[in-house]
């Protein structure tokens, strides 16, 4: 542990905290756990696929790690925390895994795989006997998954540009719709078609739109805007992509 950093929950605590020990080691993990748990619930709320017991494993795992190399620190005097690193390697390649292409091209899982990474570092910290910077991080962590969403789900309605996932019922009703948003003040910025779809006898696409139109742009929520598009008789379904 770097001298040069005198933690003030283990200065609360005693100098047991700080040594690698029975009861420091018990502490450690303890926090690691309640910690990572709480963060488990939040995501495991929202139904992502990395839940409670994966945030536990994974915060648990890399204190166990940050333990192991600050007891061979003392034992044989390393400098090198090659448990550790190669512990953020391993949590990197877990965490990316949880990222998810939709049919919809839509990129789920991101912000979980984000915060399984962060847990991560965060029980290394714990591990390290840093309990200070990781209550500060917990708790920073925890506000960006719990109230930041909001924030940003209002800087999206309010932005000009926003893609929609659109199900026609034919393919020669694409011409039409185009016409459509042109004549609402919408300016399209890309069309792909969706070929997961090919089957379905629909015609599907991802829509990139601006706002160019005055009128529109009074609008407070996308949502109104795709609600008067849902009502072309040749739209099958109409969403926006998150």
């Amino acid at each position: 542990m770097n001298t040069a950093y005198i933690d003030p929950i283990a200065t609360l605590l005693g100098g047991w905290s700080s040594s690698i020990g029975i009861a420091s080691a018990a502490l450690r993990i303890v926090i690691s756990m309640v910690f990572s748990a709480i963060i488990g619930c939040e995501r495991a709320n929202k139904r992502h696929a990395a839940g409670l017991r994966t945030f536990i494993l994974v915060s648990f795992g890399c204190t166990a790690a940050a333990m192991l190399d600050e007891f061979f620190a003392d034992a044989i005097g390393s400098t090198f925390t090659v448990i550790s690193a190669a512990t953020v390697i391993g949590i990197a390649i877990i965490s990316s895994n949880s990222i998810l292409f939709s049919s919809k091209n839509q990129i789920k899982g991101l912000t979980t795989s984000v915060a399984l990474w962060t847990c991560g570092i965060i029980g290394l910290t714990i591990g390290s006997g840093l309990y200070t910077i990781s209550l500060i991080c917990f708790v920073a962590l925890i506000f960006c998954l719990a109230m930041l969403p909001r924030m940003e789900t209002l800087l999206k309605n309010r932005s000009n540009h926003f893609e929609i996932h659109l199900e026609l019922k034919n393919k020669v009703n694409l011409q039409d719709f185009v016409t459509t948003l042109r004549k609402l003040g919408l300016k399209i910025d890309d069309i792909e078609a969706n070929p997961a779809y090919a089957s379905s006898g629909l015609s599907v696409y991802s829509v990139s739109l601006t706002i160019t139109g005055k009128e529109l742009k009074k609008y407070k929520e996308h949502r109104e805007i795709i609600d008067a598009l849902s009502t072309l008789d040749y739209v099958h379904f109409i969403e926006e992509i998150n």
